[in-house]
């Protein structure tokens, strides 16, 4: 079991207050919640499915935060997946990662391979399952936006067929600290970025919304 360090509220909000990206970065992330907000104006949810080589670290943490925040800004009707161009494991060290801020993970399906979890977290009212998959795995709804989190995967998957649309919003990979004494600094901080950039494109879909509703 490992012990909570911070709530998941606070690490959410602190990774927005803390978030410093580049005019680009930030353009294209408000590039991403137009296309969602557009998409919401014809559809009754819109599914995100982030894309990594191996679904193991970065896009997980995409998806998973992701889950959090269409609770925290009531958008519930954006759904939130993962998968990669090859299937590995949820990676410990992310899992790890995640509970230290609040994230429960309870065993779904034990594999000693790849076991799947069913993730929640405190008031939430649903769980999500977390494992890895292809990006075309029968979990993952459509019709979807694809956004790769990793130069590899975005050059390994040139054309994603049942995509409405595609971005580019890569990560650095916290995989390079594994069995290091950087290890668990390095997890938290991928996971703040991602968290803080979350925030940021959720906060900007509500904004949005609530414009048009004007």
């Amino acid at each position: 079991m490992i012990k909570t360090t911070i709530q998941t509220e606070d690490f959410f909000k602190d990774a927005k207050n803390d978030l410093s990206i580049s005019k680009d970065r930030k353009d294209l992330l408000f590039r991403i919640a137009n296309k969602i907000t557009e998409e919401l104006e014809d559809r009754d949810k819109i599914n995100l499915n982030f894309i990594c080589t191996h679904n193991s670290r970065r896009s997980q943490l995409a998806q998973v935060w992701s889950f959090f925040a269409s609770e925290y800004f009531n958008l519930n009707n954006i759904h939130a997946f993962s998968g990669g161009t090859e299937t590995t494991a949820f990676h410990r060290n992310t899992v790890k990662c995640l509970q230290k801020t609040g994230f429960n993970f309870n065993v779904g399906d034990f594999s000693h391979q790849n076991p799947q979890y069913l993730i929640s977290f405190k008031g939430s009212k649903k769980t999500i399952n977390g494992f890895s998959k292809i990006f075309d795995n029968e979990i993952n709804q459509y019709p979807y936006i694809a956004i790769t989190t990793c130069d590899h995967a975005d050059e390994n998957c040139p054309f994603i067929p049942d995509a409405i649309e595609r971005f580019h919003l890569p990560y650095k990979d916290p995989k390079e600290s594994d069995n290091t004494d950087r290890q668990n600094e390095k997890y938290l901080e991928t996971s703040k970025q991602i968290a803080g950039e979350i925030f940021l494109l959720f906060e900007e879909i509500k904004n949005q919304i609530e414009k048009k509703q004007l």
